[in-house]
Parts: structure tokens; sequence; C-alpha cells
């Protein structure tokens, strides 16, 4: 029903910027709810940021405050991750991730219903 497709990966060193983005396609509607997810090797997905549908609302995990910030623009049908000073640590695939969830804010992977295919980030150690 919802097809997401992220963008904007790449290998950049430590310290640096990369923005990422998720461009919807296909039956949306006016209540999704959209998550940004990592995967390193090895580890499970994990809950990077995520924005409500109006764009009111934002979480961020621990990790990624105040360097991370998700936005959304809503005509564009498309999310943004803007990533700055990055670490090795960071490496990982990221994934987006859509629920009709509103304005709230789901942090497990297991309630969202729509997945990209991910993107690679890779920040040498």
């Amino acid at each position: 029903q919802v097809q997401l497709v992220e963008s904007g990966g790449g290998l950049v060193q430590a310290g640096d910027s990369l923005r990422l983005s998720c461009a919807a396609s296909g039956r949306t509607f006016e209540n999704y709810a959209v998550g940004w997810f990592r995967q390193a090797p090895g580890k499970e997905r994990e809950f990077v940021a995520g924005i409500s549908w109006s764009g009111d609302g934002t979480e961020y995990a621990d990790s990624v405050k105040e360097r991370f910030n998700i936005s959304r623009d809503n005509t564009k049908k498309t999310v943004y991750l803007q990533m700055n000073s990055l670490k090795a640590e960071d490496t990982a695939v990221y994934y987006c991730a859509a629920v009709s969830s509103g304005e709230t804010i789901l942090l497990s992977p297991s309630l969202y219903n729509y997945w990209g295919q991910g993107t690679q980030v890779t920040v040498p150690s």
C-alpha cells in the first residue's frame, strides 16, 4: 500500500554530516507517523528518531539526541534525518518506517507496518 525509499547514505568521516531522505509513494493517508531505525551487523534494529504526522512531535534515542534532527514535508511526502557530528558507532543500515498512529510516535520496530529498503551509513573509526 505504501512504498518507502531511503536515500542519502554514504561513507563519511567522523564529525561530518549527512541528510537521509525517506520518500513515500502509493496509497498514503494523512495520519502516518514515521520512524528512523538502524541496524548494525550482529545487532537488532534500534529506534533512532520518530516524528508525528503533523511534525510537531519528535522523539530521539539517547545516543543521537542533539546530534540528529528529524523533520518532514508532507507536501513532498518525504521525511528527513539530518545527522551531524557522526561517530563510528553510527555506522549501520538506516531504515525508515511508517505506521498510521497519527500524533503518537511508536518506538518499537514491530509496530511499524511499512519499511524501506535501507541506506548504508558508514563512519570509519
